[in-house]
């Protein structure tokens, strides 16, 4: 039986709950690569706990809004792996990257939309399609969208489109790679306090206390609170779970 060591592709890996998931899946006993988009000396920081750890470790820069540099992002993932394992391929894929929009459909501008429609969904979905080739069969994609493409918050109408529209994607995706046994899931934060969207769930008293008033364990959430969630997506526990929303928001709007 093959015990190679299993590798985890996670985008947005350098803060915020990208960083405490790159960190989780470590803890399983994964090797990780995570992407930035600028910060590199964050990113490296977050290599070096993974390392300490015990674990092999890689960051690369990434803007996922940039389809056409995906080929050469891929080759350059596929031949490190190549030359350090043996194997071009990974084996789970996160795509987690992503840039908050708080905007009244009022105020909304067409390069907002197109920008979110970049992220959130064109990035997903081509990152996703250039890396199957790359991906072991047996393996997994996890998809990170929101509590807000199921519940109305006023302001985040793209943002909740563009990550509802994941979620379908998602399905679609489970289904045409059932063949290869690639299990595709969604985990969906409610209210997370980071650096997100200028850190507004964290740093807003208002805002923090509506989130604990609406929650029912009555507080909003934290990165640890779903790190480990995305890290168990990336074991032979979670093997036979798939094409399923899991939403980690500690009973918000329910």
């Amino acid at each position: 039986m093959d015990h190679k060591t299993k590798v985890a592709l996670i985008t947005g890996g350098s803060r915020g709950l990208g960083r405490n998931s790159a960190l989780k899946i470590a803890g399983k006993g994964l090797d990780v690569i995570i992407t930035y988009h600028s910060n590199k000396e964050e990113a490296e920081n977050v290599v070096n706990e993974i390392k300490a750890m015990g674990r092999k470790a890689l960051a690369l820069q990434l803007d996922t809004r940039d389809v056409k540099s995906f080929d050469r992002f891929v080759k350059n993932v596929s031949d490190h792996l190549q030359e350090n394992t043996g194997s071009p391929n990974i084996d789970y894929l996160i795509n987690n990257a992503g840039t908050a929009l708080y905007s009244p459909i009022t105020e909304t501008t067409e390069d907002q939309v197109d920008e979110m429609f970049n992220i959130h969904f064109k990035g997903v979905f081509f990152l996703t399609q250039k890396f199957l080739p790359f991906m072991n069969n047996g393996g997994g994609i996890i998809n990170i969208s929101s509590g807000l493409a199921r519940f109305a918050l006023p302001g985040s109408s793209v943002y909740g489109s563009m990550k509802a529209g994941v979620e379908m994607l998602t399905k679609y995706m489970a289904k045409e790679l059932g063949s290869r046994k690639i299990k595709v899931n969604v985990v969906a934060p409610g209210a997370i306090e980071t650096d997100f969207g200028g850190g507004r769930t964290r740093d807003d008293e208002n805002i923090n206390a509506m989130i604990a008033g609406n929650t029912a364990l009555g507080r909003a959430g934290l990165p640890d609170d779903i790190g480990g969630v995305v890290a168990f997506l990336c074991t032979e526990d979670a093997g036979w779970i798939n094409a399923q929303r899991i939403e980690a928001s500690g009973g918000m709007f329910f």
